[in-house]
């Protein structure tokens, strides 16, 4: 699974994310720190990319489309987690989402539980909560 962290998050994240071995870029390492939401969507569609950000727009952008992807994780009231602690959720949630993120999902990680949804949103899916 290959994952670009928007600039919601830190590249920090980005770093922790490579150190555990996923192939994970920053908006930053491609010089798309000032791009904006649709630019990096359609980048990481092309790309076959997760986005994992902080921003909800994504989340608009996926409802306004009728595509599989990209897939997004959405970390929601995480933005102002110390980056640390933001990979920490990350790794620690990736690997059960996997599978459904390789074949289009958005994942909202939230303090309390992880919301699931198959994409394109407005299909016929069942929605899970691992």
């Amino acid at each position: 699974m290959r994952l670009l962290i928007d600039n919601a998050l830190s590249p920090l994240v980005a770093k922790a994310l490579q150190a555990a071995g996923y192939s994970t870029l920053h908006v930053r390492d491609i010089g798309m720190q000032a791009a904006d939401d649709e630019t990096i969507f359609q980048w990481c569609a092309a790309e076959d990319r997760v986005v994992v950000s902080a921003d909800t727009d994504f989340g608009t952008l996926l409802a306004l489309r009728d595509a599989s992807k990209p897939s997004v994780v959405l970390m929601r009231h995480w933005a102002q987690r110390h980056p640390h602690k933001q990979a920490e959720v990350l790794l620690s949630n990736l690997p059960r989402v996997r599978d459904l993120l390789e074949v289009g999902a958005i994942v909202v990680i939230e303090r309390a539980r992880i919301r699931i949804r198959r994409l394109p949103l407005f299909g016929k899916h069942e929605d899970k909560e691992p």
